[in-house]
């Protein structure tokens, strides 16, 4: 493929022309791929942008079988371009020329085409076709266009593609127009962005505030309840003292009666005088008096005290105290030894 031979082998009328092997199918239809250089079939997994394969999905590939770019005897088909004339014209081939139906549509190709500049206008240079012009087996719409042109006055009719891309005043007022709606489109968000931002930080002051406030009240309701509870305690130490002491009335009351008690049962003894032992009169004077005991005062106490002045104490149920706990042993004084 894409090999130039010469065609004279092909017959005196081919002379002098020079062709270029552009692919070919196989007897059984397969196509000739550029780049394959073998005579024989292979089969290969093509993609998007191969030859010889035309995908149906994205990113689909399939595998297909093609020939090979060498040419050999299991060709049926040759296609070949023509790069050389030769001396001769050949029939149906080289003698005439087949006009394009249509011209170019896009500006651009236009001016390319007539080799215009971009100041000439485009418009004028439009390739025109006239309508209803005598076809073979189509003679009846010639015959009435021709009538119509003759006897009516009516202009032929033509047809022409509109021209794309093609610039004119008012495709530039459009854009101007489209430019100036984009601007406005910009100038309004930048202005809602700022209003937004100017309320969104009003909002966010707002919430300080209120937290501040929030903050202040929750400190000064703190400090209100540490005094209350501080106070609370107070109250309660004394209370408690006050009861402790009044728990304690009751048992030093009962302590106080018995020591009394004891005082008052226990009998009177001769007390020493300074100068010795009084001598006792009697059988042999030897004997001696014992000194009198000077009782003992009872200790006086909250509970006697509150008696004294009046007060009853609170009568509490309490367990009876032994009798040998409460009451102490009575001291008993020594007795002197007989002096000789």
């Amino acid at each position: 493929m894409a090999q130039e031979v010469d065609a004279s082998p092909l017959g005196e009328e081919w002379k002098g022309y020079v062709f270029r092997i552009t692919g070919g199918n196989d007897k059984q239809g397969f196509p000739m791929k550029q780049g394959v250089l073998t005579n024989l079939r292979v089969r290969l997994l093509l993609s998007k942008g191969h030859s010889c394969y035309r995908p149906r999905r994205d990113g689909e590939r399939r595998r297909k079988s093609v020939h090979g770019c060498i040419v050999d005897q299991n060709l049926s088909v040759l296609s070949l371009v023509i790069v050389k004339k030769g001396e001769g014209e050949i029939p149906g081939l080289t003698d005439k020329t087949i006009a394009r139906r249509l011209g170019p549509k896009r500006a651009s190709k236009i001016r390319k085409l007539f080799n215009l500049s971009k100041e000439d206008d485009v418009r004028k240079y439009v390739i025109r076709r006239p309508v209803g012009t005598p076809k073979e087996g189509n003679f009846s719409t010639f015959v009435n266009n021709f009538c119509d042109l003759h006897f009516t006055g009516k202009k032929q009719r033509e047809r022409a593609p509109k021209i794309q891309r093609l610039i004119t005043p008012q495709v530039l007022q459009r854009k101007r127009h489209r430019l100036a709606l984009k601007r406005q489109r910009a100038v309004k968000r930048r202005e809602e962005a700022a209003a937004y931002r100017k309320l969104l930080s009003q909002r966010n002051r707002e919430k300080k505030m209120e937290r501040r406030s929030r903050r202040s009240t929750s400190r000064s309701s703190i400090s209100i309840g540490k005094i209350a509870e501080e106070a609370k305690k107070i109250v309660g130490k004394v209370a408690d003292s006050k009861a402790k002491q009044l728990e304690k009335a009751p048992k030093k009351l009962a302590a106080g009666k018995a020591e009394v008690k004891l005082a008052s049962k226990a009998p009177e003894r001769p007390t020493a005088t300074k100068g010795g032992v009084k001598p006792v009169a009697g059988k042999g004077g030897a004997k001696t008096a014992p000194a009198k005991a000077t009782p003992t005062k009872p200790v006086a106490t909250a509970a006697a005290k509150e008696i004294g002045k009046g007060k009853k104490p609170e009568k509490k149920t309490e367990k009876p105290v032994s009798k040998a706990k409460e009451q102490p042993k009575a001291e008993k004084p020594k007795k002197e030894k007989k002096k000789k």
